[in-house]
């Protein structure tokens, strides 16, 4: 059973970010903060990166779910991931983008499971959304946060969780595991029972070590010695980083690893995001032989 815990969808990138601009352009480019950059794989020529697509590399990489986040640098989808959380309900987990009680109200009544707050691009304190925080802890919605690499953010975040222990909070980026953040943002975990530390984007991070990132897997190692392996999952960071790799890739690294036990690969890859999202049954994915093989 493996469960992607941090991916995205959106139909087209427009919106400005800071006073620079992001935009679909064709071939899977994007003009990326004023940059022309390659945000999806060249042969998806119309820059839509859909809910279909993404189905069809989830089945070939027998990834039986996916937990959808948002990112300013996307625009905001939240009317694109509704129609995707209603026509693939087994699927996806669907979060939306709110700052604030009112917009996690709609959210939460379009059917959205969660709001996803991208920490690194948020300018005031965090402690100015504690209503948000305190509305998604009642409705037993799901936070995903990415932190800056910033004592001053993290210390925040520890005051939200013990503000709303019954909050469900989702660390991504695994801590911004190459920067001197990592350990503080990992041991989050310890602060309440239901924190979580999800892997997305640690291929980018690793992108200069490359496939097999064996400081990756060095990093899953340590985490888990300090807050234990059934405080993470895994994640992809799709479909950003899979201009540079397989989707299939960007697991099989910790599958394939000496490093780690079974029982951790297994609570890792899925079985801890099964229990925290509260996924019900997955699809049966059977290994399709490759033509090449």
């Amino acid at each position: 059973m493996i469960i992607d815990a941090h991916s995205h969808l959106w139909l087209n990138q427009d919106t400005w970010v800071d006073g620079k601009r992001i935009l679909t352009l064709k071939n899977g480019r994007s003009i990326f903060m004023d940059e022309e950059v390659q945000m999806l794989p060249p042969f998806m020529i119309d820059g839509k990166n859909t809910a279909e697509v993404f189905l069809s590399n989830m089945d070939y990489a027998q990834v039986g779910a996916a937990v959808v986040v948002q990112e300013v640098i996307d625009g905001c989808q939240n009317d694109y991931l509704t129609h995707v959380q209603r026509q693939y309900p087994d699927r996806f987990f669907c979060m939306a983008m709110a700052w604030n009680e009112k917009e996690a109200q709609l959210a939460h009544e379009a059917g959205l499971k969660g709001v996803a707050i991208p920490g690194h691009r948020v300018h005031e304190s965090l402690l100015t959304m504690m209503p948000l925080f305190k509305y998604l802890e009642q409705q037993g919605m799901v936070l995903s946060m990415c932190l800056a690499d910033d004592e001053h953010q993290i210390g925040e975040m520890r005051t939200v969780i013990q503000e709303c222990p019954r909050l469900k909070v989702a660390i991504g980026h695994f801590g911004m595991v190459t920067t001197p953040s990592f350990e503080q943002q990992v041991k989050l975990a310890l602060e309440g029972s239901n924190v979580m530390i999800e892997s997305g984007g640690i291929t980018w991070l690793y992108n200069s070590e490359f496939y097999p990132y064996p400081s990756a897997v060095r990093s899953i190692r340590q985490a888990a010695d300090w807050v234990g392996m059934d405080r993470l999952m895994w994640g992809s960071d799709y479909p950003r980083t899979i201009t540079a790799i397989t989707y299939r890739m960007s697991y099989d690294f910790v599958l394939k690893s000496k490093e780690l036990t079974e029982a951790e690969k297994e609570a890792f890859l899925g079985a801890n995001a099964h229990r925290f999202y509260g996924f019900g049954e997955l699809p049966e994915l059977p290994y399709v032989k490759n033509m090449s093989e």
